[in-house]
């Protein structure tokens, strides 16, 4: 079965930009996003801005992904802490941390992984785990953990 995944740490909020996220924790992202709202009058008022460290290399597992993605954030923990708190207390469910998680299976249109390497003592992509480090560290953040996994198989009409 293909299997394309990615991992990523992001902090997110209405009205602190990605650049003054990076100006306080003194981090670069590796990816910023600003989504915009649906009305556009009187003018485009963003509804969110997101601020991202991520890990797309294939072939790991995704516990192997966020490994490293917070052996970069670790060092600076405390500036993260801070800083998703003030968002999660100033913006409730608008702002805040979290550690995405996003597997798309059977994707054809994507490089694809096979869910076992082709060296059969190799890792299976499929099961994945979230060790006493990982926990610790989304627990002093503040941050949710979301996955979101996708089923990418065709389906013939009327199936």
């Amino acid at each position: 079965m293909p299997l394309h995944q990615y991992v990523y740490f992001a902090l997110f909020s209405r009205r602190i930009s990605a650049a003054e996220m990076t100006a306080l924790l003194g981090i670069e992202p590796d990816e910023v996003s600003v989504r915009g709202s649906r009305f556009t009058e009187p003018a485009v008022i963003p509804v969110s801005h997101s601020w991202k460290i991520v890990c797309r290399e294939p072939g790991l597992r995704v516990d192997e992904q966020i490994t490293r993605v917070l052996d970069r954030l670790r060092p600076h923990s405390d500036r993260i802490a801070e800083l998703a708190g003030q968002l999660a207390a100033e913006e409730q469910e608008h702002g805040g941390a979290v550690l995405e998680v996003v597997r798309y299976f059977n994707d054809a249109d994507e490089e694809q992984q096979p869910l076992q390497s082709e060296v059969p003592e190799g890792p299976n992509l499929f099961g994945w785990h979230l060790d006493r480090d990982v926990l610790d560290f989304l627990t002093a953040t503040g941050a949710a953990l979301d996955i979101d996994e996708y089923d990418m198989t065709p389906h013939e009409p009327g199936e």
